[in-house]
């Protein structure tokens, strides 16, 4: 049953890391609205502000309610979103509200429902289940960006209308995959769970940390991720954008699967550390790279890979700290550091609009990741102390 439980997460995981392939729509979209390319972020950005607010509450709600019927119903919204987002061409604010605002509810409400599952199913292997379980989020992406652009290019279909094919799929998959969501019996009424206050939380040392250390990583990925395909001017961009999209969403697969299994062989510390180090590094060696399309594609490879530990690692640290039977629940809170991080490509979006490239952006956010490793090294004793209690 419960690889059974570990496929159906991976389905789930592909339908809601579409987001992730945002950077394939902006060009279109930029030409049939006429918007400039910060406000092409909105509903990227509107997305990952939504979609953490949403968790926040579900994490809570998710032992009451149960992963059944929280899965389904977040595929329900999730898809409909998409739906709704094909009615951008009358207004923007259609798209806006329907992947941004509908589709984050939706996501909030299924995706912390495999990982909480997965990691109960499979309690000796939580950094890497973990990673297998959320790899579709950024493996999905791929096919997602592929099939957009195979629609949009070769098919003639509208951003628009790619969206409403895009939404019926992701309806039907996750609501089917949903039905399988369950807790193992022993692990069904978790009782810790009564026990955990956010105020508490928020005010452990710990928790700070990691949400400080979150943020960075998340928000120097979302500037790349949303941005991608503007990243670098040359010819056959359109082929050459979604291939780098593709191959940042493959890439940050790996990188869920692969920084899964660095993390169960090293202390949780570490592994922050030499992730956030691994991005900041690339950044740091971007705007050289990104004078030739090889290059270009080296930097969406290594962007995506690093980006994808971090939805891993993190998570993997909050059960070590707060229990499996915890981790919906703070791992929601935790994820509400996607909330600030998710204005990162509005603001890249607004150094490329002003400068027209993304270099300032790529430098300083390098240093922002040097930060986080100095903030983490400083509580490195503390941080494996909790993980080890």
């Amino acid at each position: 049953m419960r690889y059974v439980i570990l496929l159906s997460a991976i389905l789930m995981q592909m339908c809601l890391g579409a987001t992730y392939s945002w950077s394939v729509y902006v060009q279109p979209l930029k030409t049939l609205t006429g918007l400039p390319q910060g406000p092409t972020q909105i509903p990227f950005t509107a997305f990952y502000f939504i979609f953490p607010l949403t968790m926040m509450m579900v994490g809570t709600l998710l032992p009451k309610i149960g992963p059944r019927v929280s899965a389904m119903a977040g595929g329900f919204l999730f898809g409909s979103g998409w739906l709704l987002a094909s009615l951008g061409y009358k207004s923007f604010i259609f798209t806006i509200l329907g992947i941004g605002v509908i589709g984050g509810i939706g996501a909030g409400m299924a995706y912390i429902v495999p990982i909480a599952v997965c990691i109960r199913w499979f309690p000796n292997s939580k950094g890497l289940v973990t990673g297998v379980s959320v790899a579709g989020f950024g493996g999905g992406a791929a096919l997602v960006s592929q099939v957009g652009g195979y629609l949009m290019e070769t098919m003639a279909y509208t951003p628009f209308e790619t969206f409403f094919v895009f939404g019926l799929i992701f309806m039907g998959v996750i609501v089917a995959a949903g039905s399988t969501m369950q807790f193992p019996k022993e692990n069904t009424k978790p009782a810790a769970t009564k026990d955990v206050s956010f105020s508490t939380i928020i005010r452990q040392p710990i928790f700070q940390i990691l949400y400080g250390a979150m943020f960075i990583g998340l928000a120097a990925g979302f500037a790349v991720n949303a941005n991608l395909k503007e990243l670098f001017a040359g010819e056959n961009m359109v082929q050459l954008g979604i291939t780098a999209v593709s191959l940042f969403a493959l890439a940050n697969a790996c990188g869920r699967i692969g920084w899964g299994m660095i993390f169960d062989r090293m202390q949780p510390a570490n592994a922050i550390k030499l992730n956030l180090l691994f991005q900041a590094a690339s950044f740091m060696a971007a705007p050289s790279l990104l004078t030739s399309a090889t290059g270009f594609l080296i930097v969406a490879s290594i962007t995506g890979f690093n980006h994808g530990g971090i939805l891993v690692v993190f998570v993997s640290t909050a059960s070590r700290c707060w229990g499996a039977d915890r981790v919906s629940q703070i791992y929601g809170w935790l994820f509400s550091s996607n909330i600030p991080a998710s204005l990162s490509p509005i603001i890249a979006g607004l150094v490329f609009d002003t400068f027209h490239n993304f270099d300032f952006a790529l430098y300083g956010l390098g240093t922002l990741l040097l930060l986080g490793v100095m903030l983490v090294h400083k509580h490195t004793p503390s941080l494996n102390a909790a993980t080890e209690a």
